[in-house]
Order: C-alpha cells, then sequence, then structure tokens
C-alpha cells in the first residue's frame, strides 16, 4: 500500500504544489502506507539544475518526509522502453491473421503506429477543447497506418521524423471505449476515451517518453496504489488507466521476488541525459518486467483529484510567481508551521490558517470536506482569514 509525491524539478515549488504534497502524505501516512518520492525529470528540456535539491529541502522543512531513496525517471529509460516494447506496432499484430479480426483489432485499439504530423498539423484539423488543454488528434497518421502500413512503416524506417501514438478503441466499441473510475473527491467519473482523449504519444519525436506513459509504467512498476494529485489531472487520469490496462493485456507484471525497495534503490542517482534510438525494438533484460506468470498487477489505484489554487486574479499559481514560492517565503521569515497551516485551511483540514504541523493533522485527516466543496481555492489578500503575511506576498 503506496502512495507518493511527483514533483517536476522545473523550478521552486509554491504553495499550491504544497497543497497537493501535504493532501498526498496525509492520505499515505494517516494510514500507515508507504510514500515514495519521484523525480519527474523524463522532460529534460524542462528540468531546471538543483530543483530537486530544492524540493527535497522543502519537504524536509515542512515535516514530511519519505520512505527510501528518491527515483529518478531520468535513471528508468530502459524500464520504458521494455514497457513500450511490449505494446504491439500493428493493428492486427495480435489477431488470426483474418480481415475481420484484423478490423476487431484495431476497434480494440492498444497498438502503436508513427505520427508525422506537425503540431501545426494537428491544431489545424483538430476541433478546438476547452479546460485542461486536451487536445483530440484528428487521426490522420492512424488512417494511414490502418489504410497503408507498409507504407506508413516505410516512412518511418527511412527516418522521417515521427512520434509514436497510442491508439484508443474504436467509438462504435463502447464497452472498450469508455473509462470509468470513482475519484475520491470529485465522484463517479466516466471518459470516452476516442472522443474525450484520442490517440495519444507513448513517444515524442525527439525521442523523450511522453508524461502519460511514463508515470504511468512508473506507478506500475513502484507498486503505487494511491495517487493524489490537481483535478486538473483528472481527464489524465482516464488515459493512464487506459494506458496502464494496456501494458498489463500485454504482459507487464511487477516480478513479485522485486520489491519497491529494491526498485527505489536501483533507481537513484544524478540526472542522466540523452536518449535512446526511437525505433529500437528492446530486450526486456534485468527489468522489472516479469514473465505474465508473475503476481498479477493491479489495474485500480485509488485516486484523489483536490482542487486547484488560483492567485488574487483568480488565475492558477505557476511556478513563475515568485513571491510564493517556498524560497522567497523562507527567505521572509516564514516559518513552516505558517506555511502548513494556510494549505491545511485550503485543504479544509482547519477552520483558519493557523500555524501547524503535518504530523498534527494527521487524526483527523480525511476527504470529506473536500468532497463536500470542491471549488478551486483562491488566494485573496482581502480575505479576514488570509494571514498578513501572505496577503504581503500575494500583493
Amino acid at each position: 500500500m503506496t502512495g507518493r509525491f511527483a514533483p517536476t524539478p522545473s523550478g521552486r515549488m509554491h504553495i499550491g504544489n504544497m497543497v497537493a504534497m501535504l493532501a498526498a502524505w496525509l492520505d499515505s501516512r494517516s494510514r500507515g502506507r508507504r510514500m515514495l518520492l519521484r523525480i519527474e525529470d523524463i522532460d529534460t528540456p524542462r528540468v531546471l539544475p538543483d530543483a530537486d535539491r530544492w524540493i527535497m529541502d522543502d519537504l524536509t522543512w515542512l515535516g514530511m518526509d519519505w520512505d527510501g531513496e528518491p527515483v529518478y525517471q531520468s535513471q528508468r529509460l530502459d524500464l520504458y522502453e521494455q514497457a513500450m516494447g511490449l505494446l504491439p506496432r500493428e493493428a492486427g499484430s495480435a489477431s488470426a491473421g483474418t480481415a475481420s479480426d484484423a478490423d476487431s483489432a484495431a476497434d480494440n485499439g492498444g497498438w502503436l503506429y508513427p505520427c508525422f504530423c506537425s503540431r501545426a498539423d494537428i491544431r489545424a484539423a483538430s476541433a478546438p477543447q476547452e479546460g485542461d488543454g486536451f487536445q483530440i488528434y484528428p487521426g490522420t497518421c492512424r488512417a494511414l497506418a490502418l489504410a497503408n502500413p507498409h507504407q506508413s512503416a516505410d516512412r518511418a524506417a527511412q527516418g522521417q521524423r515521427h512520434s509514436w501514438r497510442l491508439a484508443m478503441p474504436s467509438p462504435a466499441n463502447t464497452a472498450a471505449d469508455t473509462v470509468n473510475f470513482t475519484d475520491r473527491v470529485f465522484g463517479p467519473q466516466t471518459y470516452r476515451l476516442s472522443r474525450g482523449i484520442g490517440d495519444s504519444i507513448i513517444r515524442r519525436s525527439d525521442g523523450l517518453f511522453s508524461y502519460q506513459f511514463v508515470v504511468t509504467v512508473d506507478d506500475l512498476a513502484m507498486g503505487v496504489d494511491s495517487i493524489v494529485r490537481g483535478r486538473d489531472l483528472l481527464r489524465s487520469t482516464a488515459l493512464q488507466a487506459w494506458i496502464r490496462t494496456t501494458l498489463v493485456a500485454n504482459g507487464f507484471a511487477v516480478d513479485a521476488g522485486q520489491s519497491a525497495d529494491q526498485d527505489v534503490a536501483q533507481s537513484t542517482g544524478q540526472h542522466a541525459g540523452g536518449t535512446a534510438d526511437m525505433d529500437a525494438n528492446p530486450a526486456a533484460t534485468s527489468s522489472l518486467i516479469a514473465p505474465p506468470s508473475s503476481t498479477p498487477t493491479p489495474l485500480a489505484p485509488e485516486y484523489a483529484h483536490i482542487p486547484l489554487i488560483d492567485n488574487a486574479a483568480g488565475r492558477r499559481l505557476a511556478k513563475r510567481e515568485r513571491s510564493l514560492d517556498m524560497g522567497a517565503l523562507r527567505a521572509r521569515g516564514v516559518t513552516a508551521e505558517q506555511v502548513t497551516g494556510v494549505c491545511a485551511h485550503l485543504l479544509g483540514l482547519i477552520d483558519t490558517p493557523e500555524p501547524c504541523t503535518p504530523a498534527s493533522l494527521l487524526g483527523e485527516f480525511s476527504w470529506e470536506l473536500l468532497r463536500r466543496n470542491h471549488t478551486d481555492r483562491k488566494l485573496d489578500p482581502a480575505s479576514p482569514q488570509c494571514p498578513d503575511w501572505l496577503a504581503d506576498a500575494v500583493g
């Protein structure tokens, strides 16, 4: 039974990030669960040097601990190669070879195809989406892979720049196309993969693995079964649930003899640069991916998505707002207990943002208050409950 911190080292964390970190820590520790730390540095162009150390220092300063050594995604490229190698590269590759079987495999999704579209091509062919920024892929290269698989494969083999996409089920296959899960804060959720998410990139054209793919692989491999994050990732949960199901169906299983503690210990180290050949067919050697006879991997983690924290203007907090990051607040003499009190108040755990420690909140932790009111929170310096130090920082 395991929860996780999963910060991106792209800058100093702010109060909004810390609200999510506190919620994740309380959720795990209040139930006696393990808590792991994963540094999500897979998108190397966004990584800021030393940001991982800042994150760990701030978590420790606030009184939130974790088990084992931190895991760095940049040290796990072999694992992602092996996981991607399990996914079929053709719509009919898992079929008996007949046309009807191939059509059925295409309808079921779960196969990879090369996508040669540029971002401009996708924007021009896609309908605009609202809310969380998801852009539904129009299926241009999927149609090519189905109608002329040899041409599609030849273009990739000739070195034409491309990403790899995972085909979602056909909208006609309602059962396969629908993902249902119950969020511990927002309640029952239903998403249609084909219409609400679309065929998604597993590996980018620059060779980097996608965030959605590596997060899913990591949670499976690390045994994470309790996930806490912002409500803007609700739709991502549906996608990750589909990727998770697809990986397990194609043979992904964590070796029962290799514990998550061993996994953590093997994945430590400094950031590594570079990526492997994007079209390599990796051999599954010395990995966390075990034969299908291994212990079955659970398919349904618990999810809790929490409200976002907005600034005084009503915009979601961002790392570029330096006045509210942990470095700036600590430099102004704000205490860890003061920050924790504000975070706990934003989570609805205490009535007023009085100073407190994470440990003092363990006995009373519950998702119930957030279930009753999960609207986004706003840091309003005009509020009578806003502490002076926070009003000064927001203003």
